[in-house]
């Protein structure tokens, strides 16, 4: 068998693995996030509300064609597009904090834009861990099981639990939205311990962002009552 033709069956191998784990709701959840910026006012948003929108669909549709086909160019694309929402969610936030003391927006206004830069925050990280975990969605897929990786799941720790099922367990990406999510909401992570050391400077991130928005919140119905 010639090297062209082994390296096209390990392609196609991998391929077909990659089609058990789903990728529409990644693109849906950055699709999400371009209607949350159209939410935002015109003093926080960073440029036309429309912008980002326009943008992260631009970079959505040819990353999602190919997904399948070609991983090295939708590797380049998933990292353009978690560097790109992550600068408009950082750039909004400190529009929103300068907006704060101005008193320019009404309050309910700013709750708002508060909670969608809060939801924003949640997708983003939970992109930037599935893009990132053990090599990101294509270098799992190449792997019989997910065991090991920066996050220590706990179908990880339950080998038992795949065999019932017959069925090698990997994460996707609603498992990393859930771990955002949590640590956005406890500001730690619940179920799931981190291991590598990238990801715990991520986490602390996050849970940083979240603290602050959780406080200008806090604050800001305070002023209310």
């Amino acid at each position: 068998m010639s090297e062209k033709r082994s390296k096209q069956m390990e392609e196609g191998g991998d391929v077909e693995r990659l089609r058990h784990e789903p990728h529409w709701p990644a693109a849906v959840a950055l699709l999400a996030v371009g209607g949350l910026s159209m939410a935002l006012p015109p003093s926080i948003a960073v440029g036309p509300r429309w912008l980002l929108l326009v943008m992260v669909t631009a970079l959505v549709i040819p990353a999602v064609i190919t997904f399948h086909r070609h991983p090295g160019v939708n590797r380049v694309l998933g990292h353009c597009l978690a560097g790109l929402i992550t600068f408009f969610m950082v750039w909004s936030l400190v529009l929103l904090v300068q907006a704060l003391p101005t008193h320019a927006e009404p309050p309910m206004i700013l709750l708002r834009s508060a909670a969608c830069l809060w939801a924003t925050n949640v997708v983003v990280f939970a992109y930037w861990y599935w893009r990132l975990d053990a090599g990101g969605p294509h270098s799992r897929a190449k792997r019989d099981e997910h065991t090991e990786g920066a996050f220590l799941f706990p179908q990880m720790a339950m080998p038992q639990a795949a065999e019932k099922t017959g069925k090698a367990w990997s994460p996707w990406f609603i498992d990393y939205l859930f771990l955002a999510f949590n640590t956005s909401a406890a500001f730690s992570p619940t179920d799931t311990p981190v291991l590598s050391r990238w990801a715990k400077v991520l986490t602390m991130m996050q849970a940083a962002i979240a603290l602050g928005i959780t406080l200008l919140l806090a604050a800001r119905v305070v002023n209310i009552l």
